[in-house]
């Protein structure tokens, strides 16, 4: 029997974002540093040859302008509510409702606290201290997609995370 094929997860925090008076959580912007931040994040996954298959994106504004700005464009791109403000257990669901099976790399972008909680969840001795605004783990899983989350036994091992500045 062959085993789960190891894809590669990024996940991301969305880039910092600005407070205009009068405006809901979910309706906030991107500052113009968060916009600067989340361009370079995306220079950088290109640097270091991350071809993203998948997108799994909260709805908020934010985080869909982290999206457009990093320049990632993946064949499949989902927007999914319960990303924000979402738990590990949310984003797992989210991937194994919307990511094919065939997919290599998928990109999550959220927020805090589902982002580092998501990456410690899969690999418990990461070393994430912080994951400030425009960061981005990047893991290598041990899972097929649409198993991901299923099992206490699944694996990951965080290659790094970045922190674009």
């Amino acid at each position: 029997m062959i085993g789960p094929m190891a894809g590669t997860l990024i996940l991301m925090r969305h880039g910092k974002s600005g407070y205009p008076d009068g405006v809901a959580d979910h309706e906030r912007p991107l500052a113009e540093r968060g916009i600067r931040e989340a361009e370079l994040a995306g220079e950088w996954m290109a640097r270091d040859g991350l071809e993203v298959d998948a997108v799994i994106c909260s709805t908020a504004t934010r985080t869909r302008q982290t999206l457009q700005r990093t320049g990632i464009d993946a064949d499949s791109v989902s927007y999914v509510d319960a990303v924000y403000g979402g738990t590990p257990d949310d984003v797992f669901e989210a991937i194994r409702a919307h990511v094919a099976e065939d997919a290599q790399t998928v990109l999550v972008v959220g927020h805090e606290p589902g982002m580092p909680a998501t990456a410690l969840t899969l690999d418990p001795d990461a070393d994430i201290d912080q994951f400030p605004t425009s960061a981005y783990a990047v893991l290598t899983v041990e899972a097929d997609w649409d198993q991901i989350g299923v099992s206490a036994e699944d694996t990951a091992t965080l290659e790094g995370l970045f922190i674009p500045r």
